[in-house]
């Protein structure tokens, strides 16, 4: 069986695909990574993409069903680039939305309706009444339910199906969401059941995430941003990022930067919370933004950053797997090997680039065989779920 996994990450460096194999020889998972590609986003998609967070709900829906479409193309063009016939596709989308703390309950007999409708203005009033009655009649029946929050990945799965004429699987989030979990991180069943010889996963790429296992039972969180915010500052610069971590290399660090963004970090990050683009508005880019710094300045202090955050989430000195896009910033891995004794293990190019589009392939065959592909020690949901939306072409 070949399984198509997609992965298109916060950083924006483009769509990965990957075509893989899985099987068990004595109880242990294998794979293959038959062939890999990344397709670079254009400028028009790279925009299209930042801009979805700013959307309408009505241009957001055609987007969501634009991107899949999109997709689909792309894995077309893959599969006659290297003559592949995959059994499914496993796509994780574009995260636009991530939000699983949010608890906002539109039906509560608090709620301003005000709030609502005037985002509905071109309704009339004679559609907005039905609605308000339905809210009343609504809101004893299920003001007491415990919500949960939300989780939206860009990408219709009927679309790439249609378009790709492949079974797709999609959406994988947002049943753990559902089940009171942060929707994330996902792959560590991935790194738990095909990467068991390393003590530590790291994955660096828009946000830094890492997993792990602790007294026998499998650990994962996000831990920081990492290329999302790097890559802006190189953006700065008329780069797309900083090759090899040259530009950070030059620069020197800002204690008060620093200082500024350890502390906003410890302020308003919650424990093992799952960080999204919001998160990162919110909290670390307006403290970049108003630092009078150079650019180059700003790169090496938040290299030291990341660091710093990640050397604080490895607490053995044991073999750390390091991949995602930071994997090939040298001297951010510099950086972080002044902090820890820990063995830096860099792989390959292929799976440094593609070891999260391999797991999502994974996540795609565990849920194609109804088995849990979210572990709820992890995520903090309630039970293990088998996640992911299935569409027939």
């Amino acid at each position: 069986m070949i399984i198509i996994g997609l992965m298109s990450g916060t950083s924006l460096d483009g769509l990965d695909i990957a075509a893989c194999r899985f099987w068990e020889d004595n109880n242990q998972w294998k794979f293959e990574i038959i062939k890999a590609q990344t397709f670079e986003y254009t400028s028009i998609e790279k925009d299209a993409l930042k801009m979805a967070f700013h959307l309408t709900g009505m241009d957001l829906i055609k987007l969501h069903h634009h991107y899949g479409s999109l997709i689909g193309e792309k894995v077309n063009l893959f599969c006659q680039n290297h003559n592949i016939k995959p059994d499914y596709i496993a796509s994780h989308g574009h995260t636009i939305f991530h939000q699983p703390n949010n608890k906002t309950n539109f039906f509560s007999p608090s709620q301003d309706l005000n709030a609502f409708t005037r985002q509905a203005q071109f309704l009339s009033e004679s559609q907005l009444t039905p609605q308000r009655n339905q809210h009343n009649n609504l809101q004893f029946s299920i003001q007491n339910l415990q919500l949960n929050g939300f989780t939206f990945q860009l990408g219709h799965g009927a679309n790439i199906a249609a378009k790709s004429g492949i079974k797709t699987i999609c959406d994988f989030r947002t049943s753990d969401v559902a089940y009171g979990g942060q929707g994330a991180p996902l792959v560590a069943i991935g790194d738990e059941l095909l990467f068991a010889a390393f003590a530590y996963c790291l994955n660096l790429g828009g946000i830094s995430n890492i997993s792990f296992n602790e007294d026998a039972v499998r650990k994962a969180f996000d831990i920081g941003i990492c290329n999302m915010a790097l890559n802006e500052l190189a953006q700065q610069l008329n780069l797309e990022y900083d090759k090899d971590g040259l530009i950070a290399q030059s620069g020197s660090i800002d204690n008060i930067l620093l200082t500024q963004l350890q502390n906003s970090a410890k302020e308003n990050q919650q424990k093992h919370q799952s960080l999204g683009y919001e998160w990162y508005l919110s909290f670390i880019k307006p403290i970049i933004n108003q630092s009078n710094i150079s650019t180059a300045n700003k790169m090496r202090t938040f290299c030291e950053f990341i660091a710093c955050q990640i050397s604080e989430a490895i607490t053995s000195n044991n073999k750390i797997l390091a991949t995602g896009g930071g994997a090939k910033n040298k001297f951010l891995m510099q950086c972080l090997q002044a902090k820890t004794n820990s063995e830096i293990i860099i792989p390959n190019n292929e799976l440094i680039d593609f070891k999260e589009a391999l797991i999502f392939a994974f996540l795609g065959m565990l849920r194609v065989n109804e088995l849990p592909n979210s572990l709820s020690n992890v995520t903090g949901a309630l039970k293990d779920v088998s996640g992911g939306c299935i569409y027939l072409p």
